[in-house]
């Protein structure tokens, strides 16, 4: 094989990237997926690219109409507040179950993160602040140690981005800014009670900011954006 030689993605990573486009509002709530442009894009077969948003439309992400094609979700009124209500129940387990079992190790991470999403801020960088926001979410999912919760996070984050992006302002970030750190630093103290009140505190934040209204669709590079 040539050195120069691109290795084709497989249908993991194609759709891992159509995930994280969603996440970061590149894709918009209702776009049609086209197959032949994203198998153009990603320099592969059709077929490849239909294993890839039926792995999507598992995982609520992609819904898939007879003769009609592959098309990203667009969540109702009542879709979105199902899903705040889900995670406001979730995700305080979750502070609970970091609080149990995260070491000094695992606070270091969520410094870093912390760290990290300042600097996309600094930088203006929404893109980043974007992709990092629903990341601190998953990184508690993670450091939980419940397997199924972590999993449930990975369909309910990306939910919320579509949601985001269909109900707010495009300059609106998927968290507010600086609301993490204070959850962090209740988690270190070991301070359950604060971190589960901050945690439905910032859900409650970002549901709050939501409001109807009549989307515009964007023009899509598909080259540019998977090539």
């Amino acid at each position: 094989m040539d050195a120069t030689t691109v290795a084709k993605p497989d249908v993991e990573e194609i759709a891992e990237r159509i995930t994280t486009a969603v996440m970061e509002h590149r894709l918009p709530p209702g776009i049609k997926l086209a197959e032949e442009r994203l198998a153009a894009a990603f320099g592969v077969s059709r077929t490849k690219i239909r294993q890839a948003l039926t792995v999507l439309s598992r995982e609520g992400l992609v819904k898939l109409h007879p003769n009609r094609g592959a098309f990203v979700t667009s969540p109702s009124v009542q879709e979105a507040l199902d899903l705040f209500a889900t995670r406001r129940l979730v995700e305080p387990e979750i502070v609970r179950n970091v609080i149990a079992r995260a070491g000094k190790a695992d606070i270091k991470r969520l410094r870093a993160h912390l760290a990290e999403e300042k600097d996309a801020r600094a930088r203006g960088d929404r893109r980043a602040i974007i992709k990092l926001s629903g990341s601190f979410h998953m990184l508690l999912a993670e450091l939980g140690g419940n397997t199924v919760i972590e999993k449930l996070m990975a369909e309910l984050c990306p939910l919320t981005c579509l949601i985001i992006a269909l109900y707010d302002a495009p300059q609106t970030p998927a968290c507010p800014e600086g609301e993490h750190v204070p959850i962090v630093e209740a988690i270190e103290r070991k301070d359950e009670a604060e971190a589960v009140r901050l945690m439905i505190q910032h859900l409650d934040h970002v549901k709050n900011e939501l409001r109807l209204g009549n989307g515009t669709k964007a023009d899509i590079d598909w080259d540019q954006m998977f090539g």
